[in-house]
């Protein structure tokens, strides 16, 4: 029963997110490269670069730091908007499931603990 209320809607949702989008910012190196004509360097650095920021922040997201980090990440996939257009929109998604993730998560959270104070304050446990 303890490990139940350990457990954290919030983070699995938020990494799932993150995951997901790390796929999806991966794939926009050979865009980068072929469409935007940004050298390949670049590319890597941009496209790889956030997608192991996001599979990193998925993973340290039992930290609350973390969370303003991933508001961070989607905001430079929005960002990437400017060097290919369907990022605004693919980039703006993102956020929208992120945003989505972090209040539903925290709105579940609150809501738990509070069913597990009154389970607890009706179930007192037995010396």
């Amino acid at each position: 029963m303890s490990n139940e209320r350990e457990r954290s809607p919030r983070r699995g949702m938020c990494a799932a997110i993150l995951c997901l989008e790390a796929i999806a910012l991966g794939l926009t190196t050979p865009v980068l490269v072929q469409v935007a004509d940004v050298s390949l360097g670049t590319s890597l650095a941009i496209g790889l670069g956030l997608a192991v920021a996001c599979l990193l922040l998925a993973g340290m997201l039992r930290k609350e730091w973390a969370y303003s980090a991933g508001w961070v990440v989607q905001v430079a996939a929005v960002g990437l908007g400017f060097v290919i257009p369907l990022m605004f929109v693919l980039g703006g998604i993102f956020a929208l499931l992120w945003g989505s993730a972090d209040l539903l998560g925290r709105r579940i959270e609150r809501e738990r603990a509070a069913a597990f104070a009154a389970f607890d304050a009706a179930n007192p446990p037995t010396p």
